[in-house]
């Protein structure tokens, strides 16, 4: 086993994708001719897999789903770290590190649409992301520990009044010949088998506050909105517009991609949507053709009104560029709904497990997705209990009878070593919804 994999594997889970491509486009970018013939292999499987009538039924499911017209409740597990567990590193049969990367991102491909037979749409694509500077903002925490996906506090870089002037608006630099070197390779090797598209995820969320817990602390911003509100506010105006420059420049640029298609958005769920236009009339995707998705996790120890002062503000003029919208993540929303919902555009709106779901069906209805997040430790335990999954799951469809659900699992950072449990997970879930 090369040690290198284990490395690349990591990567890939934690989506730093850019970073290793980044030292690929300077560096080696020649692919053995044993690595071409194993990646086309698993690009045949993957190709096959998209051909297959089931995923335009799905492509359909998600299609009516997201116009909140009535299906079935849809099922989506990403294991997200735990696909570490699914393809270890003895897996990966290539050399070279970009090899070995997109082996693994076609591995995922084939073990979703062969094995886990979720609702995700598997798509006759392969993507390359533009190669592009890390994007910050001047200042930056220093993190302490977190080694192997572990455990991390930080240090962060704003201690007085005086450090918010160090701070400035995302800068963007693409690389585009290396961009394009990539482009080239992949469709050497892919291109009559996979289409290649240049296509870039340039933020998960647009929410803010992580990046402000992270500059100035979580701890002491709990402390500011009682001592210095006045602090919190410069900080997060400086975010809000330094955001905003950020997708003028990407939308002036054309450097944005469509996610109205099979594109994880939000905190889950796939973007397949009729009601969005991929692009304007020339050719550009702008904020308006895709979906947009903001959180406050770390605001959750706040009050509704604190988050109306300090959060909602600054998200809203965000959220308004965006055709429709996705809200929350871990974060239980039922205390503060009534400002959520005043977001523009709003479609998707996340159902943590620590959210009174009961209140949550009474407060979306069947007018906006109600986006279900099971506990993610139902795969971590050391016994995988299928009769406490079944329970669960059985209570949260009695509850959202009347909802547009869909039952997302994420968030995980274990499965146990058992590959079978996301597997068997799907299954029971899919067992729940047909059983009525």
């Amino acid at each position: 086993m090369h040690p290198e994999k284990t490395v690349e594997t990591a990567l890939d889970q934690s989506r730093d994708v850019i970073a290793v491509q980044a030292r690929l486009a300077a560096g080696d970018l020649k692919v053995s001719q044993s690595d071409c013939e194993i990646l086309r292999r698993l690009a045949g499987q993957v190709a096959d897999l998209a051909a297959r009538p089931i995923e335009e039924e799905k492509r359909q499911l998600w299609y009516n789903h997201n116009a909140l017209r009535p299906t079935r409740p849809l099922i989506f597990c990403d294991p997200e770290n735990g696909w570490n567990e699914i393809i270890t590193a003895d897996q990966i049969e290539c050399e070279n590190l970009l090899a070995r990367q997109w082996e693994m991102h076609l591995r995922k491909e084939i073990f979703w649409g062969s094995k886990m037979k979720d609702d995700y749409t598997i798509q006759p694509y392969f993507d390359i992301p533009y190669i592009h500077n890390e994007i910050g903002w001047g200042l930056k925490e220093i993190r302490i520990g977190g080694k192997d996906g572990g455990a991390y506090t930080w240090e962060s870089p704003i201690k007085t009044e005086e450090d918010v002037e160090k701070l400035h608006y995302p800068e963007i630099q693409v690389n585009y010949e290396a961009t394009e070197k990539l482009v080239e390779v992949a469709g050497q090797i892919f291109g009559d088998l996979l289409a290649i598209r240049t296509k870039t995820l340039w933020w998960w969320s647009l929410g803010m506050t992580r990046l402000l817990a992270e500059l100035r602390g979580l701890q002491q911003i709990m402390y500011d909105m009682y001592d210095d509100p006045d602090l919190i506010h410069r900080i997060m105006t400086i975010l809000r517009d330094g955001t905003m420059a950020m997708l003028d420049r990407l939308e002036t640029e054309g450097l944005l991609g469509p996610n109205s298609d099979g594109t994880y958005v939000g905190s889950g769920g796939l973007g397949w949507t009729d009601e969005l236009s991929p692009a304007d009339a020339d050719g550009k995707v702008c904020c308006a053709n895709m979906w947009g998705f903001a959180e406050s996790q770390e605001t959750v120890g706040i009050s509704p009104e604190m988050f109306a002062e300090f959060v909602f503000p600054y998200q809203q003029p965000i959220l308004e560029r965006f055709g429709l919208n996705c809200y929350g993540c871990c974060e239980p929303l039922d205390k503060r709904w009534h400002i959520v919902k005043q977001f523009p555009n709003l479609r998707r709106v996340s159902v943590s497990p620590w959210a009174d779901k009961r209140k949550m069906a009474e407060q979306l209805e069947d007018k906006y997705i109600y986006s279900l997040k099971p506990n993610p430790i139902d795969l971590a335990m050391f016994s995988f209990d299928e009769d406490r999954i079944r329970a669960g799951i059985r209570e949260a469809l009695e509850i959202t009878q009347n909802c547009c659900v869909e039952i997302i699992m994420k968030d995980n950072h274990t499965i146990g070593n058992d590959p079978q449990r996301v597997i068997r997970w799907v299954q029971i879930v899919r067992e729940e919804i047909e059983r009525g």
